[in-house]
């Protein structure tokens, strides 16, 4: 039997999206310099933000309501990642290899997710 996850950041898809973060922070550095409080802005915002919300969930887990509803704050800030990633390889930004590497960061982000949320109870403090 694995042992008890005590801390959200010993979650899978916490460590995942926190290294799909990092990554995204990484390669956006190399962004034109006009996208800086566009683009820039938003995909640091919205990727960081579902680390920020994973955190938050953990702490809600006494309530299955707020629990479930930032683990769906979390599925929609990844997938806006994902619009924000089409865009950047759209407008040359990144290559087709780092949107592919990091789009299926994301996707596997959003099916843990989804299992969290199709059986709550698993994740809640009884």
């Amino acid at each position: 039997m694995a042992a008890r996850i005590q801390h959200f950041r010993q979650l899978n898809v916490y460590r995942t999206a926190f290294e799909s973060a990092l990554r995204i922070h990484q390669i956006s550095l190399n962004f034109p310099r006009e996208e800086k409080y566009a683009l820039v802005d938003q995909i640091r915002r919205s990727s960081k933000s579902v680390c920020a919300n994973l955190g938050e969930a953990w702490q809600r887990r006494r309530y299955k309501a707020a629990f479930q509803a930032k683990i769906e704050d979390c599925k929609s800030e990844a997938s806006e990642v994902q619009v924000w990633l089409e865009l950047s390889l759209a407008l040359n930004y990144i290559s087709q290899e780092e949107f592919e590497a990091l789009d299926n960061s994301y996707e596997k982000i959003l099916a843990q997710l989804i299992k969290m949320l199709i059986n709550p109870d698993q994740w809640l403090i009884k």
